[in-house]
């Protein structure tokens, strides 16, 4: 029974895709994804023409969220500009600038201010944040992370032609410079000069571009 189920689910398939090819299940994922990204638009404080957002897995403060021309956000992305927790209150600023490519998966969160420059590129699975569960204070400490203030040691500046590799973290209070290139899985916790290469854990320049 099992074996003639297999055999009519692969003749089922063949016959769909006889209808239904690659080429035209292409067109339909193009075709939903601008459907998407119209309907979703309306969300954000600026969506620039021509950007496309392929899904959202969690979106909050759209309205303090700016997206430039010809940006392409992946699949899975999480945006999220915290304008309040617990009691506290913020006034977070998400600047993503124009021509900027993030891959699937990323995660960019603020309280604070974060700016991605025009012509980056990010891999996927790349964290953005300006914050953290508290300061790490020892009286905070004696409180669970989850209910701890959101704390913020500054801004997040990545400059415009930028590339950041797979898997890589920025944390607050960082400036990565013009035409820099990240490392994947580096984390960086501290500028980046333009014009240079960065890798590791903290991240590292290992070379000046000249």
């Amino acid at each position: 029974m099992k074996i003639y189920t297999i055999y009519l689910i692969k003749k089922l398939t063949k016959l769909v895709s006889f209808f239904f090819d690659y080429r035209a299940y292409n067109i339909f994922v193009s075709i939903s994804r601008i459907i998407y990204a119209s309907w979703i638009s309306s969300e954000f404080k600026y969506f620039g023409k021509n950007s496309k957002i392929f899904s959202i897995r969690s979106l909050i403060g759209g309205e303090y969220i700016s997206i430039g021309d010809n940006t392409i956000i992946g699949t899975q992305t999480v945006i999220t500009a915290w304008d309040t927790h617990g009691d506290y209150r913020f006034i977070p600023v998400i600047n993503i600038g124009k021509n900027v490519s993030i891959g699937n998966d990323c995660h960019i969160s603020a309280i604070n201010n974060i700016s991605i420059g025009d012509n980056v590129l990010m891999g996927m699975k790349v964290t953005i944040t300006d914050n953290s569960h508290g300061s790490s204070t020892i009286d905070e400490l004696t409180i669970a992370p989850v209910y701890r203030k959101l704390h913020s040691n500054g801004p997040v500046i990545i400059e415009d032609g930028v590339w950041i590799g797979d898997k890589v973290t920025i944390l607050p209070n960082t400036r990565i410079g013009k035409n820099s290139i990240i490392g994947a899985n580096a984390v960086v916790t501290r500028d980046i000069p333009s014009n240079s290469i960065a890798a590791g854990v903290p991240a590292k320049v290992i070379k000046i571009i000249k």
